[in-house]
C-alpha cells in the first residue's frame, strides 16, 4: 500500500533532481552515475554469474570457499559468495578489536566524524535518487529477493528517505546531551549517549537493502565499529551499497562485511566479543544468540501479526485491499505480514471474503505479485495447511494449492495466497493454538470470526502470542480501540479505518515491545536505543568552601 504509492512519486522527484548533481559530484560521476557498480543486475543469470566479495580491514577479500546461490525463478547457479570458514575469521577478529569500547568516536573523540557521516548520507541519498541508481538496486532486490518491481523500489525509496532524514547536523543531533544542576557551584551532571565500540548487525534476506542499511548506518552514526552479515542469498545488494557508500565517502575500514554460514558467524561472534549485536530473523536463532553472547543483544525477532476487524464497517473495498497487502504482498514474506485476521461477525455479512479472494487470485508469478517463498518448502506450507484443516469447523478459503507451470527450484516454495478460517473456539484449545499461530513466512494467513460478547476470547489469544512485533485495529471506534490497544502489547500498532500491519516507513518506530531486549529501526528514537548507551559524567570542580576543614568520619 505505502510502497506502491510512493513509486512514482519517488520517479518524479527524482528526475526533477537530476540537474543538482553538476555540484555535488565530479564530472566522472555525472557521466557514470553507477561507478560503484561491480555488477549488472540484469545481466545476472547462470551464463554470467556475479561474485560477492568480504571487506575486511579496508580490503575486498575472497575465500578459499565459494557458496552458490540459485536463482530463486529458475534454480540456475547465478551468484558465487565467497564465504569465509572457521579458519579465516582471525583477520574479523582482529579488525573488531581494534576498536576500542568507547568507539570511532562519541561526543568527546573525534566529534568531526559526525559531520563526516551526515555528508556520506547527504550524498547516498542523492544517489539513490537518481533513477539510473534506484533502478539498478530495484532490480537487484527482485534478483535475489523476488517481488513485484514497485515493492522493490519502495525499499530504496525507504532507503533514501532514511538517509535524507540524517543528513547535514543531525546525526550529531541524535548525541545530544543534557546537563541537570548540582548540589553545590561548579557541579553539573551531564548525560550523553555513548557508543559500544565493537558491534555486530545481523540482517535477514527479505528486505536485502531497508533492513541491514539503516540498522548499520544507525551503529555507525553513534560511533560503533561494526562487522555486517546479511543472508548470504541477498548479500550482494549490500555489497553493491556498500561500494556506494564508499564512493560517497565512508572510510573504507569503518565497517566490516562477511559472507559464512551461521555455525562460521556464531563462532566470530564469540571469539570476537561485540559489545552488541543487532540481530533481525527468526526468533529460534535469536534465542541461541542471546545465551551464546550473554544477553548482550538486541532483537527484531519473528512476528506472528494478528488484524482486528472491529464492530463497525467501513469501505469494505478498501479494508479487503489492505488485508490483501497485508497478507501476500512480497508473498508473505515480511516480519510484519498479516498472520491471523479477527473479523467481527458483522464483517461476515458483507463482501470481505469474497473481495479478499479475488484479490488474491490477482497475483501472478509473471508480475512477481507472488513468487518464491526462501525459506518454507511448497510441501511445507500444504502440509501446514492439511493440518489445520484438520481442526474441527476449519475450512479453506481460497487457495491451498502449489503455483502450477514455473521453474522455481523445489528448495524454495511456491503456492497460491491462501486463507483458511479456523474457529475461535478452536484456535483457543491447547491442542491447537500453537499450530494455529505457527508462523508461516510466506503467502499464508488464518482467518477467524468472534461475536460482541467473545472480544475477551480475541484479546486472550493476543496475550497468549509470544512474539509482539505490529498489529492492526482496524475500527474507528475510539472506545472499541482503547479496550483493544489497553490489552495489547505490539511494538508497531496500526489504529483506525485505515490500519495496516505492514509498511515500515523510516517516519515511525518499527519494532517489536514487551521485550527488554527489542531492537527498533528507523527513528532517532530507534538509533539512539539500540546503538548506544547511556553515560554520566559528573563535573565537580569547585570551588571548595573557604575555611573548609575536615569533618569527623561518618
Amino acid at each position: 500500500m505505502y510502497r506502491i504509492a510512493v513509486y512514482r512519486q519517488l520517479k518524479n522527484k527524482a528526475s526533477c533532481n537530476d540537474l543538482n548533481w553538476i555540484s555535488l559530484f565530479s564530472s566522472a560521476r555525472s557521466n557514470h552515475t553507477l561507478s560503484f557498480a561491480t555488477v549488472k543486475a540484469e545481466e545476472v543469470s547462470g551464463s554470467q554469474p556475479a561474485e560477492v566479495h568480504n571487506l575486511v580491514q579496508g580490503k575486498w577479500t575472497s575465500s578459499s570457499n565459494w557458496n552458490t546461490i540459485l536463482d530463486p525463478l529458475n534454480g540456475q547457479p547465478f551468484i558465487k559468495v565467497a564465504e569465509v570458514n572457521e579458519s579465516e575469521l582471525q583477520s574479523f577478529v582482529e579488525s573488531l578489536s581494534k576498536c576500542p569500547k568507547h568507539g570511532l568516536h562519541n561526543p568527546f573523540k573525534a566529534p568531526e566524524r559526525y559531520l563526516m557521516l551526515g555528508d556520506v548520507s547527504t550524498k547516498a541519498a542523492h544517489a539513490l535518487g537518481l533513477p539510473e541508481v534506484s533502478d539498478f538496486f530495484a532490480k537487484l532486490i527482485q534478483r535475489v529477493s523476488p517481488k513485484s518491481y514497485q515493492q522493490a523500489l519502495g525499499e530504496v525509496f525507504v532507503t533514501q528517505k532514511f538517509l535524507e532524514n540524517f543528513c547535514g547536523d543531525q546525526v550529531r543531533f541524535l548525541a545530544r546531551s543534557f546537563a541537570v544542576p548540582g548540589n553545590h557551584l561548579g557541579q553539573q551532571s551531564y548525560g550523553f549517549r555513548w557508543p559500544y565500540g565493537p558491534v555486530a548487525v545481523i540482517a535477514p534476506f527479505n528486505f536485502p537493502l531497508e533492513i541491514p542499511l539503516l540498522q548499520l548506518m544507525g551503529a555507525l552514526y553513534m560511533g560503533n565499529k561494526p562487522v555486517l552479515k546479511v543472508d548470504s542469498k541477498v548479500c550482494i545488494v549490500m555489497e553493491q551499497m556498500l561500494r556506494l557508500l564508499h564512493d560517497c565517502g565512508l572510510p573504507v575500514d569503518d565497517v566490516d562485511f562477511i559472507n559464512s554460514d551461521g555455525k562460521t558467524m556464531n563462532k566470530l561472534l564469540v571469539e570476537a566479543k561485540p559489545r552488541m549485536t543487532l540481530f533481525t530473523g527468526s526468533s529460534r536463532v535469536a534465542e541461541k544468540l542471546a545465551d551464546d553472547l550473554s544477553g548482550r543483544v538486541k532483537l527484531e525477532d519473528a512476528g506472528f501479526d494478528w488484524k482486528i476487524l472491529g464492530p463497525d464497517v467501513n469501505e469494505v473495498d478498501y479494508t479487503a485491499w489492505v488485508c490483501d497487502q497485508d497478507a501476500y504482498a512480497c508473498s508473505g514474506q515480511k516480519c510484519s505480514a498479516q498472520s491471523i485476521l479477527f473479523m467481527h461477525e458483522n464483517w461476515r455479512k458483507t463482501a470481505l471474503l469474497d473481495k479478499m479472494k479475488e484479490l488474491a487470485a490477482r497475483r501472478k508469478l509473471d508480475d512477481l505479485t507472488v513468487g518464491p517463498v526462501l525459506t518454507v518448502t511448497t510441501e511445507a506450507m500444504l502440509d501446514h495447511a492439511k493440518k489445520l484443516l484438520q481442526i474441527p469447523g476449519s475450512k479453506l478459503l481460497f487457495g491451498g494449492e502449489a503455483l502450477q507451470n514455473h521453474s522455481i527450484p523445489e528448495i524454495y516454495g511456491a503456492i497460491k495466497p491462501t486463507a483458511i478460517f479456523v474457529p475461535l473456539e478452536e484456535i483457543l484449545k491447547d491442542e491447537h493454538y500453537h499450530l494455529v499461530t505457527k508462523e508461516i513466512f510466506g503467502p499464508f494467513q488464518v482467518v477467524t470470526e468472534y461475536k460482541d460478547n467473545q472480544l475477551p476470547l480475541v484479546l486472550n489469544a493476543l496475550e497468549k502470542m509470544h512474539a509482539h512485533l505490529t498489529a492492526a485495529v482496524v475500527s474507528n471506534d475510539i472506545l472499541f480501540l482503547q479496550k483493544v490497544i489497553g490489552n495489547s502489547v505490539n511494538g508497531t500498532t496500526y489504529a483506525g479505518l485505515r490500519a495496516r500491519t505492514t509498511g515500515a516507513p523510516q517516519n515511525h518506530w518499527f519494532g517489536p515491545a514487551g521485550d527488554p531486549r527489542g531492537a527498533g529501526i528507523g527513528t532517532p528514537e530507534a538509533i539512539k536505543l539500540v546503538w548506544s548507551c547511556h553515560r554520566e559524567v559528573i563535573y565537580d570542580v569547585g570551588p571548595v568552601p573557604q575555611q573548609w576543614e575536615v569533618p569527623a568520619s561518618t
